[in-house]
């Protein structure tokens, strides 16, 4: 009788449950890859920058409210996990200059919070990266790719791409993420998580 080790039950749980994307592998200019690739290899540690303590209770307050509204989900039921997570997560959103609302939606979407999702295309991580994202922009450890932040710092930057690459059309740009461009199932159910993570400032 074989014995899976819990890490590894995790990762099989993910790919059966996890959503089956698959980001195309595609020709970039030259630009835009090189943006990219400075994107996902900035070393930089997840510290929010703050103009005011206005804005730092602003923050302060979200992240405590994201944190009561995820306490339920058994993959980040830990407090500090949870915290790191969203810390994270809200910082790699304002980063690529996305609402910390839709990278949720997605991440729900793509992985149902699972660190260690696989999807049956490969796909890895809070928000499914494909592994040759690693070699066409990173430094070809596509292990990494399950790491939380490397993991947020990918999807982030190539979700901010493809919007631009979209001329701002969320709708194909959510479509692109997934590989399912122009067809409307994927986008919906992406825009329909938002709803649940969307935030009125106090």
């Amino acid at each position: 009788m074989k014995i899976v080790l819990p890490w590894l039950l995790s990762i099989l749980l993910g790919a059966q449950c996890a959503w089956a994307g698959t980001q195309q592998e595609e020709a970039l200019a030259d630009p835009v890859r090189s943006a990219l690739a400075r994107a996902v290899t900035d070393r930089s540690p997840p510290t929010p920058p703050f103009a005011n303590t206005a804005a730092r209770l602003q923050y302060l307050a979200w992240l405590g409210e994201m944190s009561a509204r995820l306490k339920k989900n058994p993959h980040l039921s830990d407090h500090q996990t949870r915290i790191e997570f969203l810390g994270t997560a809200w910082y790699e959103a304002k980063r690529a200059g996305l609402d910390p609302a839709l990278l949720l939606g997605l991440i729900q979407v793509e992985s149902g919070f699972r660190k260690y999702a696989v999807s049956v295309a490969g796909a890895q991580g809070f928000m499914q990266v494909m592994p040759f994202w690693s070699r066409l922009v990173g430094d070809g450890d596509a292990t990494r790719l399950l790491q939380m932040q490397t993991n947020l710092r990918y999807g982030c930057s190539i979700l901010r791409m493809y919007i631009d690459m979209e001329q701002g059309d969320l709708f194909l740009a959510l479509g692109r993420y997934n590989g399912s461009r122009g067809k409307p199932e994927y986008p919906r159910a992406v825009m329909a998580a938002v709803k649940r993570w969307e935030y009125r400032v106090q």
